[in-house]
């Protein structure tokens, strides 16, 4: 997992954390940071499944981001607040009839494509033994065959660049010098 595998887990922890002191408290401070750690969670579970290639995903998340959306201004367009140019939209009553239920679709959608998401970004993909095909249950594994790498061929620009490293020298035996150089010598050939 990645950097951003991990910290959409620490995000998600956090945002449980904030969730249950926001209910317990009911400051409005904790539901921003709530909400600021679910978009954390959000995004890093987004780029975490770009990183796996988890493209099916991405496009299901993308469904499900614009349920969202679009449930939440169904929902707010209920309660006259969304596309309204009336300043005094927020002190006037309107009806609210079957507001809930684009409240509710809109939460459903929400948690599942963030738990989708989060899912796409932490849980293991497939192990290649599963995709790998299937041979006769008397057919042993062989381990695979071991090659000797051979150093890649130098050129003269890489030969200055890197030292080449230099193998110590066996030591070799002192030369026997003869006793008398004269008698040893050979007679130059006549001509």
């Amino acid at each position: 997992m990645g950097n951003s595998g991990k910290l959409a887990v620490v995000a998600a922890v956090v945002s449980l954390g904030l969730l249950a002191l926001t209910a317990a408290v009911l400051e409005e401070a904790l539901l921003y940071l709530f909400l600021a750690s679910l978009l954390t969670c959000y995004l890093a579970s987004v780029v975490q499944v770009f990183n796996r290639r988890r493209y099916l995903t991405v496009v299901a998340g993308a469904a499900g981001t614009s349920l969202f959306i679009g449930f939440s201004i169904a929902f707010l367009r209920m309660w006259g607040l969304a596309f309204n140019q009336d300043p005094d939209a927020f002190g006037t009553a309107v009806s609210s009839r079957d507001s809930d239920v684009y409240f509710y679709l809109a939460v459903v959608a929400g948690c599942g494509t963030l738990l989708l998401l989060f899912a796409g970004a932490v849980l293991p993909g497939r192990s290649p033994r599963t995709t790998a095909v299937r041979r006769p249950a008397g057919s042993a594994k062989r381990p695979p065959a071991r090659t000797a790498q051979r150093p890649a061929p130098r050129t003269a620009a890489s030969a200055a660049k890197r030292p080449v490293p230099r193998k110590p020298a066996a030591p070799r035996a002192p030369a026997k010098r003869p006793a008398s150089g004269s008698a040893q010598r050979k007679a130059a050939p006549k001509r």
